[in-house]
């Protein structure tokens, strides 16, 4: 299958250089580029692609405001040159999918891509120490009663996802289908007002160390 990519950067030069990367890999598409956050939204609910690259500041709607409106309609990796906290938890909490520097190496990348496309969440090493301890005081305080609105599957696979377990790592554990993994998954973002894989995970750390 392959995955329908759309890149929004307001530096041509940035794009064109992802843009190259991506289309080197024959499982990747890039269906589109945006130079502001307002043609990232209206190309994406035009385009529907798998994944958004992000850049957080861009003109007339930044990034993260972009993402906001784009949660629950396709996946949001932002990809920036700022580790500010004020940028990796905006954009988490707006729903993206992973946040990535752009010192990442093409490899990884691409690996972030399809880690995106294929439904799990991913941070940059280099903040997900400080995203842990900080950002984790900002998911809903509803979490203590909310968290008993899920079914015994749906808190086994909250703790998987956790662990950072993948879809198919979860299936394997868990002895279910992939496809049910990821109803799963959905349905306890959904009982958790989460907006994300990402705000799960933390979550779900969150409540393994209050045991």
């Amino acid at each position: 299958m392959t995955i329908r990519v759309l890149v929004a950067d307001d530096h041509a030069a940035v794009r064109a250089g992802i843009v190259l990367i991506l289309d080197g890999h024959e499982d990747i598409e890039v269906v589109g580029q945006a130079a502001n956050g307002e043609q990232a939204v209206a190309m994406a609910l035009d385009l529907r692609p798998d994944v958004v690259l992000m850049d957080i500041r861009m003109p007339k709607l930044d990034g993260i405001s972009a993402t906001r409106e784009l949660s629950g309609i396709t996946d949001v990796l932002i990809l920036t040159t700022f580790d500010i906290d004020e940028y990796v938890f905006g954009a988490l909490r707006a729903g993206a999918a992973g946040f990535l520097l752009k010192n990442t190496d093409a490899d990884a990348l691409v690996k972030a891509v399809r880690v995106v496309a294929g439904g799990e969440g991913l941070i940059a090493p280099a903040v997900t120490r400080r995203l842990i301890s900080a950002f984790g005081a900002s998911v809903p305080e509803r979490r203590s009663y909310e968290v008993g609105v899920l079914t015994p599957r749906e808190r086994e696979v909250l703790a998987c996802i956790g662990r950072g377990l993948s879809n198919a790592e979860i299936s394997a554990e868990l002895d279910m289908a992939e496809a049910t993994t990821k109803t799963h998954v959905s349905r306890l973002l959904n009982k958790l007002g989460l907006r994300s894989r990402v705000q799960a995970a933390i979550l779900a750390q969150e409540l393994s160390t209050e045991r």
